[in-house]
């Protein structure tokens, strides 16, 4: 960039489908230097509370929010039917001709793979490796699902892995419906749908989520660690003479599962730190348990011997980067694959949702304190996400796109 020339413009735009789709894109908007970058950011309403201090121009947009997201998860329709996208790409492209941005940074919001291509503008969408085309990953496990009540989970697994294939392409259906409304053509798998655009950035390391043979418009960054700017509660100082335990269920969690948490790990010599995230609030509190909605989760995280969490990865990766193990508590597709990840590192333990008793909790959560493997595994892949600071690789990532000749990639 000449002396002199005006600053790139750089537009991220969160789905605010869940708080991690919001948190990433906030943590890599920071880390670019404001005197070489003009930075915008634009989301729905519904996590407020965590942007309302950014130092730049601040966008709104119409997003289904958390409620649609995690309905439709539960119900294992598609995330984004052609009616919702069909609203979505009108409004995208009235934000891009009003902000005439350089580049666009995108999580989860798949209609900028159509109107970014459509404006002609450089795209670059943050995802989870394990969605990636180019995956190490070739079992998907099945999710929690209406299915599994009436099969049992061993019957509906392999029901889903014989129609994986027609599943995936009736997800894949309303993007490349969408796609072809627009003149644009057709993307693949699922896959394709949830990575479309001219640069692909994981928030992973390869240990957790591996690939095979990728492009040079795909890479990874490493996790995005963040962590919300709230100040620590009163009983903050007043745990820990014990060890303790971090427990959080996430915006995307199966939050009536809390109590049963609690319930599992009172019978334990810990301490339990427990954030709600304003979800739910358990009836009974046991002795050893400590509630708020919200805690500083990477002080939280360092201060444990175990996360207990959805197994989402914002949390899980906040737990690894600590060195400490994971108990996952899945229940939609995403968290299954990244505990898959971490369980094959030998770094925590998965249980369903479906199938959490309080017995299944404890017992596995014995064993993570218990196990000295579980531990060594965790600081083993903590060293590794130590490697990959995500912000400083997304701040050269951008030096980069603006430096090369190269204006796209024939990707989309």
């Amino acid at each position: 960039m000449a002396d002199g020339a005006p600053r790139p413009r750089i537009l991220f735009v969160a789905e605010t489908a869940t708080l991690a789709h919001v948190a990433r894109p906030l943590v890599l908007a920071r880390a670019l230097d404001a005197a070489r970058y003009e930075v915008h950011f634009a989301c729905g309403d519904g996590f407020d509370a965590f942007i309302e201090r950014i130092d730049f121009p601040r966008w709104r947009i119409h997003s289904a929010g958390s409620e649609s997201f995690l309905r439709a998860l539960a119900l294992g329709t598609p995330l984004y039917d052609a009616r919702k996208l069909a609203t979505y790409v009108p409004e995208d492209l009235r934000l891009l001709d009003e902000v005439s941005p350089d580049l666009v940074v995108g999580d989860f919001r798949l209609s900028l793979s159509i109107s970014t291509a459509l404006r002609q503008v450089r795209y670059a969408t943050i995802t989870n490796a394990h969605w990636s085309p180019y995956s190490g990953i070739r079992r998907f496990p099945l999710p929690e699902h209406p299915l599994t009540a009436v099969l049992g989970v061993s019957l509906a697994q392999a029901a889903f892995n014989a129609l994986r294939p027609a599943i995936f392409a009736y997800h894949a259906r309303p993007t490349n419906v969408m796609r072809r409304r627009h003149g644009l053509p057709p993307l693949g798998s699922l896959a394709h749908v949830y990575t479309a655009a001219d640069f692909t950035l994981y928030a992973d390391v390869p240990s957790i989520s591996p690939t095979v043979v990728l492009p040079s418009h795909h890479r990874y960054l490493g996790p995005v660690l963040w962590s919300p700017d709230v100040a620590a509660p009163s009983w903050w100082n007043d745990v820990g003479k014990r060890d303790c335990v971090y427990v959080t269920l996430g915006s995307s969690g199966r939050a009536a599962l809390l109590p049963d948490v609690l319930e599992a790990l009172s019978a334990l010599p810990v301490d339990v730190l427990a954030a709600t995230a304003g979800r739910v609030a358990p009836a009974a509190m046991p002795s050893n348990a400590w509630v708020t909605d919200y805690l500083p989760g990477t002080a939280a995280a360092k201060r444990s011997v175990l996360v207990v969490a959805n197994g989402g990865s914002p949390t899980v990766y906040q737990a690894l980067a600590a060195g400490v193990p994971v108990l996952g508590i899945a229940s939609n597709m995403d968290q299954y694959l990244t505990m898959s990840g971490v369980v094959r590192a030998g770094a925590g333990l998965s249980l369903r949702a479906g199938k959490a008793s309080v017995a299944a909790i404890r017992s596995a959560a014995r064993r993570l304190i218990d196990e000295p493997s579980f531990t060594t595994a965790a600081r083993r892949v903590g060293e590794e996400i130590a490697r990959y600071d995500a912000p400083s690789r997304f701040a050269a990532f951008v030096d980069e796109v603006f430096t090369s000749r190269e204006t796209t990639v024939p990707c989309r």
